[in-house]
């Protein structure tokens, strides 16, 4: 009986060449449909390419426009808020503190309207915070407690005098008055010389902080406003300049000054001694003007000045003798008349009117 044999499997050989080969064909199809590279098929893929970027550009440019548009609209509340809120603190709630008082020398926030002039809220804090700073420092005042009836006063006297200090300017415009920083810098000079003010740039800045509150820069502000008021009432006192010159021209023909001084003076202390100070004189001697202590040391013994400009008088010195390092001397005083005698007119015709109420 024969033996049945087993079958024989199918090899896998060719399978797995069927399979290989479907995939070369596969690869041979991809090839065949990649597309020729030519100036016709390179434009329209790039705005194919193009075309899918502006989806995305267009909302970004879109984007930027509103930050921008939202950026300055934060800005422009965020003025507006601080405009408000200053308005508010310098005319309702009336600071003076050392902040507002800055941002008054950025804006200019009025505080009163003299005539045509408008006086600045800078203006009006420089001068009444300086007289609070002496107060408190040397008086050891409490604006914030017991002394607010003061400080009202004070506020009111910077009011006034600020508005003063407008009218003398436009005096001073119409009289063609000016001061020069050179004039300025000759004053301070001479108040240092005299150690009035200390002897060193240091001393100088201590004292200033510690009186006034004041830097160098602040006391200049200052004194070029004193010196335009003296400027102003020097050239509009004629009758005061008549009678000084009057007496200069006497005592050039040979009259006596102790006569001259007797009969003319406007200074009452001196008037029966012949004009004669009591006492020597130094050379800072703190009871006599700066500019006449200064021009009594410039005169030697038995000399006569000219007429002297003291910013409240009209004086004509004489040295009598020298002792030691201080002086002898006299005067015949013609004092000058207030600035208010010029300024109050032009108030009357062309009144104040302020912004703040106290």
């Amino acid at each position: 009986m024969k033996k049945k044999l087993p079958k024989l499997r199918k090899p896998n050989l060719p399978a797995a060449i069927k399979r290989r080969k479907s995939a070369e064909d596969k690869a041979t199809e991809a090839l065949a449909n990649v597309p020729r590279i030519t100036n016709e098929t390179v434009a329209e893929h790039r705005e194919e390419v193009l075309g899918g970027a502006r989806k995305y550009i267009y909302p970004l440019q879109h984007s930027k426009k509103r930050l921008v548009k939202l950026s300055v609209s934060v800005v422009l509340l965020a003025i507006v808020l601080f405009l408000v809120g200053t308005v508010l603190a310098l005319y309702k709630f009336q600071s003076t503190s050392g902040f507002m008082h800055g941002v008054t020398q950025v804006v200019p926030f009025p505080a009163a309207k003299a005539g045509s002039s408008w006086v600045s809220y800078d203006s009006y804090l420089f001068e009444l915070r300086r007289t609070m700073h002496y107060y408190t420092t040397q008086q050891g005042a409490d604006f914030k407690h017991k002394d607010q009836p003061l400080l009202k006063r004070l506020k009111q006297q910077a009011m006034d005098q600020v508005i003063q200090d407008a009218y003398v300017k436009q005096l001073a415009k119409q009289n063609k008055v000016k001061v020069t920083d050179a004039q300025v810098n000759a004053q301070i000079n001479m108040l240092r010389q005299q150690n009035r003010l200390g002897s060193s740039d240091r001393e100088f800045a201590n004292v200033l902080g510690e009186f006034w509150g004041w830097s160098p820069a602040d006391f200049k502000r200052a004194i070029k406003q004193q010196l335009l008021a003296q400027a102003v009432v020097s050239k509009l006192d004629v009758q005061t300049q008549s009678r000084a010159a009057v007496a200069l021209k006497q005592l050039q023909d040979g009259a006596d000054f102790a006569a001259v001084a007797t009969s003319s003076t406007d200074d009452a202390t001196t008037k029966n001694n012949g004009g004669q100070f009591a006492g020597v004189i130094a050379a800072n001697d703190t009871a006599i003007p700066p500019a006449i202590v200064s021009q009594l040391f410039k005169l030697k013994d038995g000399q006569i000045s000219g007429i002297v400009n003291s910013g409240y008088s009209l004086e004509i010195l004489k040295r009598i003798a020298t002792q030691g390092d201080k002086i002898q001397a006299a005067h015949i005083q013609f004092n000058l008349q207030p600035v208010s005698t010029y300024t109050d007119p032009v108030a009357k015709a062309r009144p104040a009117h302020r912004f703040i109420k106290f």
